[in-house]
């Protein structure tokens, strides 16, 4: 399962509005690459796969393959704002590391294709409870 927060669902109804094309799903998914070795992608998307896990929070349909979601079980998308700027985030309990930009990550069981990393001050290490 995946949650969408409020603010991730209200932002993306937004988002959505902006858009020409109706009936917009959210896409996410899991690519290989990212100095951790997977990365996370997000996109608008017209059609639904066959196999596809469709996600729901207020109106917002978000897609995950079954592929990208052995990676995203339990993940949770949100979106925050911060004097730093404001974005998405993936708050995902399967990741065991992380780059310090939060777009790629590594699992315990799989540690994906590495790329290298630009800044390697960037990488922080994420503990299991």
């Amino acid at each position: 399962m995946i949650t969408i927060t409020d603010q991730a669902a209200t932002k993306l109804k937004e988002l959505l509005q902006t858009q020409e094309q109706p009936g917009l799903y959210l896409r996410l998914f899991i690519q290989p690459g990212g100095c951790e070795g997977f990365s996370y992608g997000m996109g608008f998307d017209a059609e639904r796969r066959t196999d596809d896990q469709i996600f729901e929070r207020g109106g917002v349909q978000v897609l995950v393959d079954a592929s990208s979601l052995q990676y995203l079980s339990g993940a949770q998308i949100d979106y925050t704002k911060s004097t730093f700027g404001e974005g998405f985030t993936v708050r995902n309990p399967n990741a065991v590391s992380t780059c310090g930009c939060g777009h790629s990550f590594r699992t315990r069981h799989d540690a994906g294709q590495a790329q290298p990393c630009d800044d390697a001050a960037a990488h922080t290490q994420t503990t299991q409870a």
